[in-house]
């Protein structure tokens, strides 16, 4: 599509984010090594690297979501903790539910 700026190459880019999102709920510890190789993202959120190495291990949605309130300088206080507490259960549910399914059989 042409247009008197120039080209574009996305005829809606609003659907774009949910690709994204989308993404970073199938391949956390994917997105999260990008993240750490290609930019500064974790660095700015993280003090040292021992929490974010650890939180690729067990919680990488948490750490993720966490580096993106900071960063954004949104207040850990509220709807933003609640939407924390949630994805970490997400998170911790993920890791229980293998062991769930062994003691089923």
């Amino acid at each position: 599509m042409r247009t008197a700026q120039g080209i574009h190459f996305c005829d809606n880019p609003v659907k774009m984010p949910c690709l994204l999102v989308v993404l970073v709920l199938a391949f956390p510890r994917v997105v999260l090594a990008l993240m750490f190789f290609f930019s500064t993202y974790l660095q700015r959120a993280y003090d040292n690297m021992i929490v974010p190495l650890l939180g690729f291990i067990f919680l990488p949605l948490t750490t993720i979501v966490y580096a993106w309130m900071h960063n954004t300088h949104r207040p850990l206080e509220g709807v933003n903790l609640l939407i924390l507490i949630v994805v970490a259960i997400i998170d911790a549910g993920g890791l229980g539910s293998g062991e769930w399914h062994r003691r089923r059989r």
